[in-house]
């Protein structure tokens, strides 16, 4: 409806040559000798009578206000929309028919980084799949999705879904907008990877104690039913075997626990002074049983990393034993904690042993890797130390760096 201004100048613009007509007839009666009163009041009845009883068809200047309408809904439904996906967990990136970036919501900027406005997916994501199905989607307009994996910083899988956005009907010059939102399947992904990596490892890693327990069961039930001494030595053995087994399926379930956190980052502060002394404590007994002088060489200020301190201990209780254990034959192990302005914080923990040839230091960190078999099983080692320290520095977004020579030793270097 017209307000009623509006409804007055559009009567009087419609019926100008009838009011004319009325002034003229009023100054004829006035120019006759009528009074001023009587003439102002003539004229005011026909013009009253003029805009009251002439019909005055609509005109066309209604529409602009449902125009005006809908050019506002149209204004205010990009914010909304964009307001509505940063609310979301789910990481969302919202492009044009061209593949330009027109928005990012917060998750993907954590998950991905920033990407510009206006730069094109390919700038982020080079996946030969993701740009095919993004072409497929916006050339029939129907939502695609495949499953895409990332390598840095930690290894993650995504769903990857593009569909076209629905714009609601009556929106004017509406531009063809699309979604990629990426869903983390990563925690299902590792799950069913543990189970057949834990089966696969397991069985063999068990088949040897398992076996061995049984031949002498077998034997002390047996030839030895009556033989004191073999029971005794045969029991010692078994025990060694089950002690086996049990650091085994410990290890095996550290390793297991890691790897379903390994993409948190922990949040706390530790000092790693203390937790060098620490470790140093708890590792003197062996130390002094194989002989091995634990030297430490610590600043006299603290040296904070962002970490989980019970993870830390647990890599360095790691590597400290065995320097000891496979560096025993240099008598020393030097512990150094480096804190140098504009560089990054270092531990390194060096023996003076018989060192690692060069082609084993690549693979040190697979699981079950051993440059000596024989070595590792008589110092009771599993075979998968190093790759829990790997698992737990990876979460910490450190590195580990082995440099080794032969007749020399080895250094084994955590940089933060």
């Amino acid at each position: 409806m017209l307000p009623p201004l509006r409804r007055l100048r559009a009567r009087l613009s419609s019926r100008w040559t009838l009011l004319l007509a009325a002034a003229l007839a009023a100054l004829t009666v006035y120019l006759s000798g009528a009074d001023v009163a009587i003439t102002s009041m003539l004229f005011g009845l026909c013009s009253i009578a003029i805009l009251v009883h002439s019909p005055v068809k609509p005109m066309p200047a209604s529409r602009p206000d449902v125009a005006e309408e809908e050019k506002v809904q149209a204004d205010l439904l990009p914010p909304v929309l964009y307001a509505a996906y940063g609310a979301l967990e789910l990481p969302v990136v919202v492009f044009r028919v061209d593949a330009t970036v027109l928005f990012q919501n917060r998750a993907m900027e954590r998950a991905f980084g920033p990407l510009p406005q206006g730069s094109h997916v390919s700038a982020r994501w080079r996946s030969p799949s993701i740009l095919d199905v993004i072409r497929e989607t916006v050339a029939t307009d129907e939502p695609n999705q495949i499953e895409h994996s990332e390598r840095l910083p930690s290894e993650r899988v995504y769903t990857v879904r593009i569909a076209p956005i629905d714009l609601p009907a009556g929106v004017p010059n509406g531009e063809k907008l699309y979604t990629m939102s990426f869903k983390d399947i990563s925690e299902l992904r590792r799950i069913d990877r543990m189970r057949s990596d834990f089966v696969a490892n397991a069985s063999h890693e068990l088949r040897t104690p398992l076996a061995s327990l049984k031949g002498f069961i077998e034997t002390m039930q047996g030839p030895a039913r009556s033989d004191v001494k073999a029971q005794e030595r045969f029991l010692a053995i078994m025990l060694d075997q089950a002690n086996r087994m049990s650091r085994l399926v410990d290890d095996l379930l550290s390793l297991s626990r890691l790897e379903l956190k390994a993409h948190l980052a922990p949040s706390d502060m530790v000092d790693l002074v203390p937790v060098i002394g620490h470790v140093s404590d708890s590792l003197a007994p062996l130390a002094a049983d194989l002989g091995v002088d634990l030297r430490l060489h610590l600043p006299k200020s603290k040296v904070e990393v962002m970490g989980d301190r019970d993870e830390l201990i647990q890599v360095f209780e790691n590597l400290m034993e065995n320097a000891c254990k496979y560096g025993q034959e240099g008598k020393v192990v030097d512990v150094h904690v480096r804190n140098e302005p504009g560089h990054a914080v270092e531990v390194s923990i060096v023996d003076h042993g018989p060192g690692i040839p060069a082609e084993h230091v690549p693979r040190l960190t697979e699981r079950f890797y051993r440059v000596s078999v024989a070595d590792s099983r008589s110092k009771k080692g599993t075979g998968l130390g190093l790759a829990i320290v790997k698992h737990i520095l990876t979460r910490h977004r450190a590195r580990l760096i082995v440099k080794s020579e032969i007749g020399k030793g080895t250094d084994f270097t955590v940089r933060f």
